[in-house]
């Protein structure tokens, strides 16, 4: 095996198979509805208001015990 061989076999012929897989799923991929889109915005608000919550109640349950150790 040459040099070229090698070079080809090892870089650029992932390359070329990665550009067409990403081609391929960029030509399958579609645009959701509106629908869809108000489904998966209430589904990504809800998560937020879900893990702000549990961020939130952490900290306050965090502060008192820290107080504590602390002996502020």
């Amino acid at each position: 095996m040459t040099e070229k061989e090698g070079f080809n076999e090892i870089l650029i012929q992932p390359l070329r198979q990665f550009a067409k897989d990403s081609i391929h799923l960029v030509k399958k991929c579609t645009k959701p509805d509106r629908k869809e889109f108000t489904q998966i915005a209430r589904a990504t608000g809800i998560g937020f208001l879900i893990m702000g919550f549990i961020g939130f109640f952490v900290k306050l349950v965090h502060i008192p015990i820290n107080n504590i150790l602390v002996g502020n």
